[in-house]
């Protein structure tokens, strides 16, 4: 009979087998620190438009050549539970704002960093975490108070393509630095073309289509959409275009039943197929009919369907996504059938011309509106490698989700104060078209008047405050940094420039020494409403992993693994 081992005693005890244990200072809340830091410290060093890339490759074995924060996070598929809570305060960021994403990361670690200085210093776990926590938080409202009086202008008018452009070059710098004049006017081109009246924007009417060839300054806007595709039929252009949406296949109808058709001679053959043909062309006449001339299918094409709709000089583009299919009847305003059926004048949609044009060597279909205030934009990319493309894209979508967020606008001020009064931390929820100096000057000035709250603060809740304040002066050393200059020389200078008054002075990127400019006058802007969600979001994730004193993880379910050796393990090996 097999003796019963006692396990230890201790918590241990109440839990199965391979389930792991971890608590106190060293084991939790440092292990926790250290992991968040790595992180942030991973993407600091590609903060700003002097950062440098990173050489990313997924679990798909996909290359990313990035210094966008959000798609390194999300390839990178991190697994420790408290650096996951910063991925996620990031992913929430870049869902509300659409970018700042790196700012969040880099503005937590180094709150967290300072956290763990105050906890050196003796104090026990809870007594440390709550005087941290409590200070982080005061430092955080007061942080959010003192936003507002930051703010340097507004944007006037949303639909004047220069003044957009203008505010759109921070967002584009920080991906395509040197690129971001031709860019910026190409978004805010696309963007004010596509805004309705309303004011209410949607991001995903602006589409981007990536052409391998030429270089970026080759890139172009189309209003309208761009398909990498080729016609089906021999029509390859039509003028002032009416046009068909079909969901299904450009063929004849299949009966779900199964049938056996039994055929004596050579006439009833023909007669057989003959009546097939005779309802294709029936159908294909009747869409003509109708008075369409161009028909797009989701589904394939059929060759018999093909030679008719050649007969009666139907253009023929087939188009293999649902999501495309979707996006091209909103653009032209069509509606898609589900059956081969002639459309009514309601259901077809309209666009002043649908011809195959060739961008380097590439065949592509346009649906083009001469109007420019049509449903849907198009940007045409074009660059030498796809990797390049694809950090162009990103920065493109960085600019359209920046003017998202300067045409969001509250119905009125009072509702505004409101709103700002019930959320959680006095957060303001910014909807109008404010904007903060950018390049560090905003936090500068928020680390100056910080430290100053922190003095008038009484208990031990003060040194926390300070911290906070210390924390926000990483976002210029981190600028200056990456741009190969003293960090330490630039703070001094912004902190000297700052105590006179001059809260829009933030560091000057393009300088060879460490200098300091007007941010205002050089154009560098942040929105508002991102670097208010960013603050907040940065010390919700930073009071989270530090509420946390104990890790217990249960043991992993799943059986036996398989072995990582070579693949072809279980063959002999020939010595």
């Amino acid at each position: 009979m097999a003796l019963h081992v006692p396990k230890a005693p201790g918590f241990a005890q109440m839990l199965k087998e391979g389930a792991k244990h971890y608590s106190g200072l060293e084991e939790a809340v440092y292990r926790n620190i250290q992991a968040c830091k790595e992180l942030a410290q991973t993407t600091r060093t590609a903060y700003g438009p002097n950062g440098m890339n990173k050489m990313v490759i997924n679990h798909l074995e996909k290359l990313f050549v990035t210094n966008d924060a959000a798609t390194i996070l999300r390839e990178l598929e991190v697994q420790h539970p408290a650096a996951k809570m910063l991925v996620m305060a990031s992913h929430m960021q870049e869902q509300e704002v659409g970018d700042g994403t790196n700012f969040v990361l880099v503005f937590a670690g180094v709150l967290l960093e300072m956290a763990e200085d105050l906890l050196r210093m003796g104090l026990s776990v809870s007594e440390a975490s709550y005087i941290v926590i409590e200070g982080y938080e005061k430092a955080c409202k007061k942080a959010l108070e003192i936003l507002p009086d930051l703010v340097c202008c507004s944007a006037k008018n949303l639909r004047d393509v220069e003044e957009v452009a203008s505010l759109l070059h921070t967002s584009v710098m920080s991906k395509q630095y040197g690129n971001e004049q031709f860019l910026a006017k190409l978004i805010a081109q696309a963007c004010v073309s596509i805004l309705p009246d309303s004011g209410h924007f949607n991001v995903d009417n602006i589409r981007v289509c990536k052409i391998v060839g030429a270089g970026i300054s080759a890139s172009s806007v189309l209003h309208g959409m761009v398909f990498k595709k080729e016609t089906e039929g021999d029509v390859t252009s039509v003028k002032d275009a009416k046009i068909a949406v079909y969901s299904c296949p450009f063929d004849g109808m299949i009966t779900e039943t199964k049938g056996t058709v039994l055929i004596k001679n050579a006439e009833e053959l023909m007669n057989f197929s003959k009546g097939e043909e005779n309802l294709m062309d029936l159908q294909v006449k009747a869409i003509a009919d109708s008075g369409a001339n161009v028909v797009v299918t989701g589904g394939k094409v059929a060759d018999m369907a093909l030679h008719y709709a050649n007969k009666y000089n139907l253009m023929l583009v087939r188009l293999n996504s649902k999501w495309d299919l979707r996006r091209l009847c909103k653009t032209v305003g069509a509606t898609a059938l589900p059956r081969l059926t002639p459309p009514t004048l309601e259901e077809m949609g309209h666009c002043n011309s649908v011809y195959l044009s060739e961008v380097g060597d590439t065949q592509v279909v346009v649906f083009k509106h001469e109007k420019e205030d049509g449903a849907i934009s198009t940007i045409l990319i074009r660059g030498s490698t796809d990797n390049l493309m694809d950090d162009i894209e990103r920065a493109v979508d960085d600019g359209v989700n920046t003017f998202k967020v300067l045409t969001r606008i509250l119905k009125s001020r009072n509702e505004y104060d409101a709103l700002s009064k019930t959320l959680h931390f006095g957060l303001v929820c910014s909807q109008d078209k404010r904007l903060v100096p950018g390049g560090g000057a905003t936090e500068i000035e928020l680390a100056k008047q910080i430290t100053s709250y922190g003095e008038t603060c009484p208990g031990l809740d003060q040194y926390a405050i300070k911290k906070f304040a210390e924390a926000f002066e990483a976002i210029p050393r981190a600028l200056a940094e990456n741009s190969g200059v003293k960090a330490n020389e630039v703070i001094s200078k912004l902190y000297a420039v700052h105590q006179e008054g001059n809260k829009n002075v933030g560091f000057d990127i393009e300088a060879e020494a460490a200098a300091v400019k007007d941010m205002l006058e050089a154009g560098v802007l942040d929105t508002y409403l991102g670097k208010s969600w960013g603050i907040k979001l940065a010390t919700n994730a930073a009071v989270t992993v530090l509420r946390v004193d104990q890790i217990i993880m249960a043991k992993p379910a799943g059986g036996p693994k398989p072995p990582s050796g070579k693949k072809d393990w279980d063959e002999d090996q020939n010595d």
